[in-house]
């Protein structure tokens, strides 16, 4: 029989629980994909704040899209890699730490129903302290409660299905006249450039849309715990360092100012 603690205010997390002959493999890689987020986003962010040119609508989203992928990251992956070099026991949390934490990822997604979903959770009395995951989101803390969670299961749902329907509904949308104007068009580099930057917005974007559907299915079924944490990693590493390239790299004013600095160590070099 489970043993049951009430509104425990310190928690452990389960952790990603990754087999010991791959541990050093995956910290390195979760920790040089965190280092070039860090580097590439900002470095992009500060090139746009400092170049009059850049100072455009377009350039301003990609700086919010930016400082999501540095919020999002930063709230998981440090403590991700600190929890991967301790033994189980000492991956304790506290509860308003992992109400916080919490409340950063799901903002990192979405911030439209962060404020109501927060409120749905905290009422809840807690009778565990093992947060299932390596991290804290809402519904690894609802599974703290031994109370009925049924409202909760309710309105994540529901808030998915109308969150997916409109960013998938936006994207047919939008692709379809992007379509129609490639069509109509007779421009072979207008029809190449779209098709580029498209694509690579495509890639970005389906990752993280299956990689968030899989999370939120998977917290249905225990039993696949460890593909749930992967899919977790896929969806905060994954689309944060494409970004910098995707929506960075892909601008000619941004390549022009890389391609000038580079010219210019190459005259002082000499």
């Amino acid at each position: 029989m489970e043993n049951f603690t009430y509104n425990s205010f310190m928690l452990q997390l389960e952790g990603l629980n990754v087999p010991d002959d791959s541990m050093h493999h995956v910290f390195v890689v979760i920790f040089l994909s965190y280092l070039f987020i860090m580097f590439a986003s900002i470095g992009i962010a500060v090139l746009v704040c400092m170049d009059n040119n850049l100072h455009q609508p377009m350039y301003l989203l990609l700086c919010n899209l930016l400082f999501s992928d540095l919020l999002g990251n930063s709230i998981l992956v440090p403590r991700l890699l600190m929890d991967m070099l301790r033994p189980p026991s000492e991956r304790i949390i506290s509860y308003y730490e992992c109400v916080l934490q919490a409340f950063t990822t799901h903002m990192f997604g979405t911030t439209a129903h962060t404020v109501l979903m927060l409120g749905l959770t905290i009422r809840l009395n807690r009778c565990r302290t093992m947060i299932e995951s390596y991290y804290c989101d809402n519904a690894a803390l609802f599974k703290l409660s031994c109370e009925s969670v049924f409202i909760n299961n309710v309105y994540g749902l529901t808030f998915t299905v109308v969150l997916l329907t409109a960013s998938i509904g936006t994207m047919v949308i939008t692709y379809t006249k992007i379509t129609v104007v490639c069509l109509t068009s007779k421009s072979k580099s207008l029809n190449s450039k779209a098709l580029k930057t498209c694509s690579t917005h495509l890639v970005v974007y389906l990752v993280m849309i299956f990689s968030g559907m899989s999370i939120i299915a998977l917290h249905r079924f225990p039993q696949y715990t460890y593909y749930r944490k992967m899919c977790t990693v896929f969806f905060h590493i994954v689309p944060g360092s494409l970004n910098p390239i995707v929506y960075g790299l892909q601008s000619k004013e941004i390549r022009m100012f890389f391609s000038n600095v580079f010219r210019s160590k190459k005259v002082f070099a000499k």
